[in-house]
């Protein structure tokens, strides 16, 4: 599971981020501005390490922050924003100040990213926990100095790693990837169903084999995408498939959701008979939104 500092330190990857540091109540308090080039907006966010720390500490806290009057210090640089994530293109100028362009993609134009106002928003990460009703009263105390608070705490890194953890395992032939695996992962992605795919969940250097039997293991179920590529392939489909039917043996649950995609019951017959006794479905008569909402459907779904 992911931590909250983990979280501080990933969220927004988007937006060039700034570290600070900020001196308050005798500690220097670490932080980022976070630059969003998209929404032409600045905001800013703070982790705190003690598990101990109270709501009136964080009320002062807040109460401390004068937009455009409080003192930020510079801490360990700046942070680009992923290139996968970053609508366009930024020019850095290693000058003294430094200085950082930005051009979205379409827009004629070179623009500072420095120029953009920092907004009234503002994220606390914090390794306490506080209640539901002090994040309230927190909120509303914030309003009342300006600010636009949301407060992030391990109850939300607990939280959000349970909606990250990958529900469905996509089990296909690589020559199905462009017309149908990698549609119906982009398309259970959307409806918050996670699942384990080998283009979102495979980091350079990451062990093949360990990679793809954790998300084995780990699954609820395993989308099989029945194809005649995928009978015809004798490795890591074929593995999969022996792998996920032995783990239905231990657990004596049902985990496979076949998707049947031009193949005839005499061919899936052939590679497993015990899959004919499996209600599938057929992603060339149904389509892709109607199969995948069968697929969240199942998967969501109590037991």
């Amino acid at each position: 599971m992911a931590t909250i500092r983990q979280y501080f330190e990933t969220d927004f990857d988007y937006c060039l981020r700034v570290k600070i540091r900020y001196d308050f109540d005798g500690e220097s308090c670490e932080g980022s501005v976070l630059y969003d080039a998209s929404a032409k907006s600045a905001f800013i966010s703070f982790y705190f390490s003690s598990a101990a720390r109270t709501y009136e500490y964080f009320q002062r806290f807040l109460s401390s922050l004068n937009y455009g009057q409080t003192g930020l210090n510079l801490d360990g640089g700046i942070i680009l924003p992923s290139a996968k994530q970053f609508p366009g293109q930024l020019h850095v100028e290693n000058s003294n100040p430094l200085a950082i362009r930005y051009q979205l993609f379409g827009d004629p134009f070179w623009r500072d990213l420095f120029s953009i106002q920092t907004s009234q928003r503002v994220f606390l990460y914090s390794e306490t926990n506080l209640s539901q009703s002090d994040i309230e009263r927190l909120q509303t105390e914030a309003s009342n100095m300006g600010h636009d608070l949301q407060f992030r705490s391990n109850d939300y890194a607990s939280r959000r790693s349970h909606f990250e953890k990958p529900q469905a395992f996509i089990s296909h032939d690589s020559r199905d990837k462009e017309s149908i695996a990698r549609p119906m992962a982009l398309n259970l992605q959307r409806k918050l169903c996670p699942v384990w795919y080998d283009e979102f969940s495979l980091k350079l250097g990451e062990n093949l084999r360990q990679s793809i039997e954790k998300g084995l293991k780990e699954c609820q179920k395993c989308v099989l995408i029945l194809s005649p590529s995928f009978f015809a392939n004798n490795g890591w489909g074929k593995k999969e498939f022996e792998s996920i039917f032995t783990r239905e043996i231990l657990e004596e649950t049902q985990l496979v959701l076949p998707i049947w995609c031009g193949v005839t019951k005499k061919e899936v017959y052939e590679y497993s008979p015990s899959l004919l006794n499996v209600k599938g479905v057929d992603w060339n008569s149904l389509g892709e939104d109607e199969v995948c909402r069968q697929i969240y459907l199942a998967v969501t779904s109590p037991a």
